[in-house]
């Protein structure tokens, strides 16, 4: 027998990926369907390496970091954490205020078009949608704010997490019409103060109560 030939003009495949741009956006493509589908906490750099076919070293080179994946993936404007310590540089004087403003200005940044954007109307009926945006308020942006505090640094994140997943519901998906046109500073002069006792006041004992 002889053996078949191969087709005349058609080269082989070498398994070397087609470019850097495509594979970049490969690995964000993988991002954005492990962070759907499994949330924010529980995605790794190798995960994401082994759903998109890649050497996990290739993910780091590309975006040195999970949250800069996601921030890549979701077209955020700024990486989050990057704004923290310009939150936390003027003390606890009114930091609650500025938590709000600056994560207001973030998402009003952020194009309507945006992945973030779809994400954050899923939210509304989709547990996965809604995990992802729980977990990466409350680990990278909330977290960081709140480990100044002095104790109970979970609760104090996952509390201010909860005042600003509401009101971001509340502006960009629900669209309340006050909530929609009032100016951020002013949304931050009226939560803010709410944000403010969460991560700085202290907080009820468990054992005290009923």
């Amino acid at each position: 027998m002889t053996s078949p030939t191969r087709s005349a003009g058609r080269p082989q495949r070498t398994g070397r990926r087609p470019g850097p741009n495509r594979t970049r956006e490969e690995i964000l493509q993988a991002a954005r369907a492990a962070f759907a589908a499994r949330g924010y906490d529980a995605v790794s750099m190798r995960a994401i390496a082994r759903d998109a076919h890649v050497d996990p070293a290739l993910v780091h080179r590309f975006f040195g970091s999970k949250e800069s994946v996601f921030v890549a993936a979701m077209q955020l404007p700024v990486q989050p954490s990057r704004l923290v310590p310009a939150i936390l540089a003027q003390g606890t004087d009114r930091l609650g205020e500025r938590v709000v403003e600056t994560l207001l200005t973030l998402y009003d940044n952020t194009g309507s078009g945006a992945p973030f954007q779809a994400f954050l109307r899923a939210a509304v009926t989709n547990e996965h949608a809604a995990t992802m945006l729980r977990e990466f308020l409350t680990t990278e942006i909330l977290g960081r704010v709140a480990a100044a505090a002095p104790d109970q640094l979970e609760l104090r994140a996952a509390l201010a997490a909860s005042q600003i997943l509401g009101l971001l519901m509340a502006r960009y998906i629900v669209r309340v019409p006050q909530i929609v046109e009032a100016e951020r500073s002013q949304l931050a002069a009226c939560i803010g103060p709410t944000i403010q006792r969460y991560l700085t006041a202290t907080l009820p004992d468990a054992a005290a109560s009923p």
